[in-house]
C-alpha cells in the first residue's frame, strides 16, 4: 500500500512559479510510475504530466507543455511538479498519482493510476 501526500501549493501571481511535491510513504518508489492531474471548479479531473518509474520518460498535456516539468527522486521517495509561467487557468486542485510499473512508460489516463494523494490547491491570481 502506498500513501501519497502533496505539498507546495498556494497562491501565486500570473507568471510566477510553484514547485509541488508528492511524498510517498512506501519504500521502493522506483517501481512506481507517477502522474499529476488537476481539477478546476466545475470541470473534470484532467491529466497534467506523467513520468515513468525511472523518471526517464515524461509526457505532458498540451496546456502545460514547455511550462511544467515532472520529476522523481527515487532515493527520497518524492515526486515533483515544477510549474513556471503560471496562468490563471492553471488554478485547480492538483493531485499526484502512482501505479506499479515494470517498464519505461508514462501513463496519461486517470484510470491507470492505483494510488492518489488528497490533493492540494493552486491558485493563480493577481
Amino acid at each position: 500500500q502506498v500513501q501519497l501526500v502533496e505539498s507546495g501549493g498556494g497562491l501565486v501571481q500570473p507568471g510566477g512559479s510553484l514547485k509541488l511535491s508528492c511524498a510517498s510513504s512506501g519504500r521502493d518508489f522506483i517501481i512506481y510510475a507517477m502522474g499529476w492531474f488537476r481539477q478546476a471548479p466545475g470541470k473534470e479531473r484532467e491529466f497534467v504530466a506523467g513520468c515513468s518509474r525511472s523518471g526517464g520518460t515524461t509526457d505532458y498535456s498540451e496546456a502545460v507543455k514547455g511550462r511544467f516539468t515532472i520529476s522523481k527522486d527515487n532515493a527520497k521517495n518524492i515526486g515533483y511538479l515544477q510549474m513556471n509561467l503560471l496562468k490563471p487557468e492553471d488554478t485547480a486542485v492538483y493531485y499526484c498519482g502512482a501505479r506499479y510499473s515494470a517498464d519505461a512508460y508514462a501513463f496519461t489516463d486517470e484510470e491507470d493510476y492505483e494510488y492518489w494523494g488528497p490533493g492540494i490547491q493552486v491558485t493563480v491570481s493577481s
